[in-house]
């Protein structure tokens, strides 16, 4: 699960940000002014930071190049108003990652986050690389992106984790208790529901008919088989 955290002084805007990513299956943390959200991203290492421009005690661009006259490569999406073009550009020449311009809505947040997140962090676990073809599905475990027929699929950082795991054990049967160990990191057995859903969302995206998969082939009271390869 890739941890977030999010820098901004705007109640609203924070509580906002933190439901919709954590929704989205992140782990988040929230600051609510510029020496607590530098604190954290020393001490939490998170996976990247959403941090806002205008905030008190310690402004945006002073994290930003705090953090990278230490040495710090946390990847660093700003959240910018209008009119602040001069600061945008600033703020990118200080080394962050991207920004987003206020009004935003929260799918282009998410999508600038999950492209962000594809550049710079590692799929958890996954002991093979390269490139992997399913009929029409292409995974790319190198860069962290997948493709049906061409079209990248937006999936969410577990959704990654699912099918880089299965590519890995691809032809093996992979249990439920497996899959919360290495996926969801913890022992969660009264929840093994949750698989379940997890795979049917992740079908919809790649298989031809998520009725009667192809891919990930459900194994009765065991778990799940990926394809063999052999399509």
């Amino acid at each position: 699960m890739a941890k977030v955290l999010i820098v901004e002084d705007d109640e609203a805007m924070a509580l906002a940000l933190r439901d919709g990513l954590t929704y989205e299956e992140f782990d988040v943390e929230v600051a609510r002014d510029g020496e607590q959200g530098l604190r954290l991203a020393r001490r939490e290492s998170p996976d990247l930071m959403i941090l806002d421009l205008m905030l008190p005690r310690l402004s945006g661009l002073e994290i930003c190049r705090t953090l990278r006259s230490e040495g710090s490569r946390l990847p660093i999406i700003m959240l910018t108003a209008r009119g602040q073009e001069i600061d945008k550009v600033l703020g990118l020449k200080l080394g962050a990652d991207d920004y987003v311009t206020k009004p935003f809505s929260f799918m282009e947040l998410r999508a600038r986050v999950e492209a962000v997140l594809r550049r710079t962090v590692p799929i958890t676990g996954a002991r093979v690389a390269g490139t992997h073809t399913f009929g029409p599905l292409t995974v790319d475990l190198d860069h962290h992106q997948a493709t049906r027929d061409g079209t990248e699929l937006s999936l969410t950082p577990r959704e990654y984790r699912l099918l880089s795991y299965f590519i890995e054990h691809r032809g093996e049967v992979v249990t439920r208790d497996q899959l919360l160990d290495r996926v969801w990191g913890y022992d969660a057995i009264p929840f093994t529901r949750t698989v379940d859903t997890h795979i049917a969302k992740l079908r919809k995206k790649i298989e031809d008919d998520p009725a009667d998969p192809r891919l990930i082939v459900t194994v009765h009271r065991v778990g799940y088989r990926f394809v063999n390869g052999n399509w």
